[in-house]
């Protein structure tokens, strides 16, 4: 039984998230596109790599399995390409409301195809990075909202976006922050938004008994979905 995720994950707008590493705050909006490009990589190469069962088992029955997550980042960036697209077209939309964890039982995460979800997700983050791509001038201001009252620009929703695939790639190769996105691309100069500044815990170790790869140290939990 997977518990909801009901917190508000805005606040990585602010501040590096503790779990994963990634600077939020410090990411220039007009390179997420570069960022969700690399992501997708490397969430195709993990779907390729890792054996079927091991990508369908779940470290503990409350935790997603790796092919969750995956289908979960594809159905991001599917969702975060329509919202961008009403962002550019309306002025200051409301968002509909999307259930991630009613999406995940109703769509069945877990039996999906992996090669499937992967051909799938890179062409929905595909979609995505050239929508960013597209966006020029002050389009970067122009607002949208969600219905629990958090307001973005298209620049801050860029950047609140790119924090969620990080993270949960973060999740299924258990802190290797440097292999997240790719080369450095943040607003300071040679420094990548993904490798974790000093002073703020990432969690490394080997991976959970029952996963793909050498053994690793076993947790209860890994970091939640990140809430939409």
């Amino acid at each position: 039984m997977i518990t909801p995720d009901t917190k508000d994950w805005t606040w990585v707008l602010e501040r590096a998230c503790p779990d994963c590493g990634f600077d939020t705050p410090e990411v220039d909006a007009e390179r997420v596109a570069d960022l969700v490009r690399a992501n997708a990589a490397a969430w195709v190469a993990l779907l390729a790599e890792r054996p079927e069962a091991a990508l369908r088992s779940r470290p503990v029955p409350e935790v997603w399995s790796d092919l969750e997550y995956a289908c979960h980042v594809r159905d991001v960036f599917r969702l975060f390409r329509v919202r961008l697209g009403l962002m550019l077209d309306e002025q200051d939309p409301l968002f509909a409301n999307w259930d991630q964890d009613e999406t995940a039982v109703a769509e069945r995460y877990g039996e999906q195809d992996p090669a499937r979800v992967s051909a799938e997700l890179a062409e929905a983050a595909e979609e995505l990075a050239a929508a960013f791509d597209r966006v020029e001038g002050g389009q970067w201001q122009r607002p949208g909202r969600r219905s629990d009252g958090a307001r973005f620009t298209v620049a801050s929703f860029a950047r609140y976006l790119i924090h969620d695939p990080v993270h949960h790639l973060y999740d299924v190769t258990e802190g290797r922050p440097h292999d997240l996105t790719g080369p450095p691309l943040s607003r300071s100069a040679g420094r990548s938004p993904a490798t974790p500044q000093p002073n703020r815990p990432v969690r490394r170790g080997a991976r959970p008994e029952g996963r793909a790869g050498p053994p690793r140290r076993a947790r209860t939990r890994r970091p939640a979905r990140c809430g939409r």
